[in-house]
C-alpha cells in the first residue's frame, strides 16, 4: 500500500507542478554591437497560465581584483538623464504559448565597454506592480495558480554594452605546454564551445564550456599530452575555429 501511495504522488506531482507560467528567455549572453543602440530581447512563455514579467537591470561592475559587483542604476527615473541600460517596456503580459519582446536601450557615453545584468522575474502581480489589468483581473490570476502548486522561475542574462569605437586586437602566445589568447582590445572576445578531448577517444571529453576575455585580461589553459583542444574565437561579427594539439 505504502509502495502505491508514492507512486500515485509521483505520477500526479508534474501535473501539479506545470500549472503556471513557465518563461524563457533564449541565450544567456546578449552582445549590443558598437553601431547599435537597441536590442530586442524576447521571452517565450511555454507554462498553461499567462506570465506577467517584471524586468530589472544592474550594473556589473568588474574591481581590479577580478571580483565583481552588482549596483542599481539610479538614473532610471523619468526626470533624470539616464547613463546605461533600460528596458521598455519594463513590464511583459506574456500569454501562454506566446511570446513578448522588450527592447533594451543603452543611452549614455560608449567611450568603453560596460556589463549589465538583466533579470526577468515572474510574478503575481500586485497594485503596485504597474501592470495594465484590473483588481478582479489580478484575484482571479491569483486563484487559478492556488489551485496547484507553483514555482515562478526567473532568469538573469548578461548584456554586454561594446564601445562606439570597438577594437579587436587578440595576442596568442603559445608553448610546449600553455596557450594563452590575451585581449588587447577595447572590447569583450568570446571562446566558444571550449572542448578539452582525448586524441585517442572521442567519448573522453570534458565538459563543454564558454568563456569571455574582457579588455586587458586573458584565457589560458594548460596543454596536456594525449590531449588536444578545440573552440571557436569570437571577436563581434568574426569567428574562426582553432584546433590545438598537446
Amino acid at each position: 500500500m505504502k509502495n502505491r501511495w508514492l507512486m500515485l504522488c509521483a505520477s500526479l506531482l508534474p501535473l501539479m507542478t506545470h500549472a503556471g507560467p513557465s518563461i524563457n528567455v533564449g541565450v544567456v549572453y546578449d552582445y549590443l554591437d558598437a553601431d547599435k543602440s537597441t536590442y530586442l530581447k524576447r521571452v517565450f512563455n511555454g507554462g498553461d497560465a499567462t506570465a506577467f514579467v517584471k524586468v530589472n537591470i544592474l550594473e556589473i561592475i568588474y574591481d581590479a581584483d577580478g571580483t565583481t559587483r552588482e549596483v542599481p542604476l539610479t538614473t532610471q527615473t523619468e526626470s533624470a538623464a539616464r547613463d546605461g541600460l533600460m528596458a521598455s517596456p519594463a513590464r511583459l503580459i506574456v500569454p501562454a504559448n506566446g511570446m513578448q519582446g522588450t527592447r533594451l536601450v543603452y543611452m549614455g557615453e560608449r567611450d568603453r565597454e560596460r556589463y549589465f545584468r538583466v533579470r526577468f522575474i515572474p510574478v503575481v502581480p500586485e497594485k503596485e506592480d504597474e501592470f495594465a489589468v484590473s483588481s478582479e483581473e489580478r484575484e482571479a490570476y491569483k486563484k487559478g495558480l492556488s489551485a496547484g502548486v507553483n514555482v515562478l522561475a526567473g532568469y538573469g542574462t548578461v548584456f554586454f554594452v561594446r564601445p562606439s569605437q570597438a577594437r579587436f586586437d587578440s595576442v596568442i602566445d603559445e608553448s610546449a605546454a600553455q596557450y594563452r589568447i590575451r585581449n588587447q582590445g577595447n572590447t569583450v572576445v568570446v571562446i566558444d564551445e571550449f572542448r578539452d578531448c582525448s586524441i585517442k577517444s572521442e567519448t573522453d571529453c570534458a565538459p563543454t564550456t564558454k568563456h569571455h576575455i574582457l579588455p586587458g585580461r586573458e584565457f589560458q589553459f594548460d596543454k596536456k599530452s594525449g590531449r588536444e583542444y578545440q573552440f571557436t574565437l569570437i571577436e563581434g561579427k568574426a569567428n574562426k575555429t582553432l584546433e590545438i594539439k598537446g
